[in-house]
């Protein structure tokens, strides 16, 4: 593999897989959210401005019987243009056939084509290799910039590298970065390293709660997944999500953390509801002690300031799912609380790592995403890799 800052793209035709699914209104099919898109920008500009031209593929939505037009690539082409500083976008019907090649073919130094959605082809998800060997043949670098499905086989992720030679294959920017940054919180994390997991379900985080058993010093749980916690140790959490078949594995975990030395931190009190609802009505008990009809949407008061502290003596930090249902105003403090505490010890000079769809949208919520080091783009690729799963989109540029 080559390295992106330093390889010369003149006179190169670079095929960029990008990570461009991104939200669309409904009616208008407006674009919502344009942050994977802004991610991929430094890219593409550096390679035109070395004098390449950029052909840029990528899914859209989950079309599951080919071309629809709620997951056509096409509805992005206007606001590519205004990120990229007005450049004319072109733009292919096909990711293959006689127009696609056509038109990358026709392609001059500065110019960009995008093509249309890779997944309205079966053969994409499969990790079609004769797929992949067409979609090789339309450009003459391949540059995987697409951090959010590095942790997917497909035919444009992974099996496309082989039929570039190693030097002609490479992360982009974004890849780079996001590598970069997991990698430096897995393997050489300085210490005090804390992690914060929350999210719904205990199922869903075993294994990256495992896997950070080997390397953090302290794991704080939050969110709906702290009752299955509380219930295996003997609480009373009332009507608060549980799933009452992972008992077991919340009592085996704990075992694990305690043999070999690592300290998890549950919420000492919640923030109850008596309904899930934004309009519920609200009080306070402690997590292992909730009356019956009332449910723990949020942590407490006490459990904020217990795990604020905690956050902040920490020199590295992976925050990966809220701590309650911050999406409601009543529920949304504590999410709040442990966004404020990261950005604070990242200005004392810790390395936070903010992952995972909900952390994600927190922190740009409340304004904090330019006060962590760095926040990832990719949500499964980044929960798979800190599982210790070897990603392929990751593997395939390295080999």
């Amino acid at each position: 593999m080559s390295t992106f800052s330093q390889y010369n793209f003149k006179g190169q035709k670079a095929l960029i897989r990008v990570d461009f699914n991104v939200p669309l209104d409904k009616k208008t099919f407006a674009i919502t959210d344009d942050t994977r898109m802004t991610a991929a920008v430094p890219t593409i500009k550096k390679i035109l401005g070395d004098g390449g031209s950029v052909i840029l593929m990528s899914h859209l939505g989950r079309p599951k019987e080919g071309p629809e037009e709620k997951s056509s690539l096409k509805h992005l082409v206007s606001h590519l243009s205004q990120l990229l500083g007005g450049i004319n976008v072109a733009f292919a019907n096909d990711c293959i056939g006689k127009e696609a090649f056509d038109k990358a073919a026709a392609l001059q130094p500065g110019q960009v084509l995008l093509l249309e959605n890779l997944r309205f082809y079966k053969e994409e998800e499969k990790g079609d290799a004769g797929f992949a060997e067409k979609l090789s043949k339309l450009g003459d670098v391949y540059v995987n910039d697409a951090f959010g499905t590095a942790h997917r086989a497909h035919a444009s992720t992974a099996v496309i590298a082989q039929f570039f030679a190693s030097e002609k294959r490479m992360f982009g920017l974004l890849m780079e970065s996001e590598v970069a940054s997991a990698e430096k919180v897995m393997h050489s994390a300085e210490k005090p390293f804390t992690a914060i997991i929350g999210g719904a379900k205990v199922s869903d985080k075993i294994l990256i709660i495992e896997n950070l058993l080997d390397r953090a010093t302290d794991i704080i749980i939050g969110g709906g997944m702290a009752y299955t916690f509380e219930k295996a140790q003997g609480g009373h959490i009332g009507n608060s999500l549980c799933e009452d078949d992972r008992l077991d594995t919340a009592r085996e975990l704990l075992k694990k953390a305690e043999a070999k030395g690592v300290c998890l931190h549950f919420p000492s009190d919640s923030v109850i509801a008596d309904k899930f609802d934004a309009n519920a009505l609200t009080s306070n008990a402690p997590s292992n002690n909730i009356p019956d009809g009332w449910m723990g949407l949020d942590i407490g008061p006490n459990a904020c300031t217990q795990f604020a502290n905690v956050v902040k003596r920490s020199k590295t930090i992976l925050w990966n799912g809220p701590m309650g249902v911050f999406e409601m105003d009543k529920f949304q403090h504590g999410t709040k609380t442990i966004a404020t505490a990261v950005a604070e010890a990242t200005q004392d000079g810790a390395f936070s790592l903010v992952g995972g769809g909900d952390s994600v949208a927190a922190v740009n919520q409340f304004g904090y995403a330019d006060e962590v080091s760095y926040v990832s783009t990719g949500g499964g690729a980044m929960l798979e890799f800190f599982e210790g799963k070897e990603l392929p989109g990751i593997a395939a540029i390295k080999k």
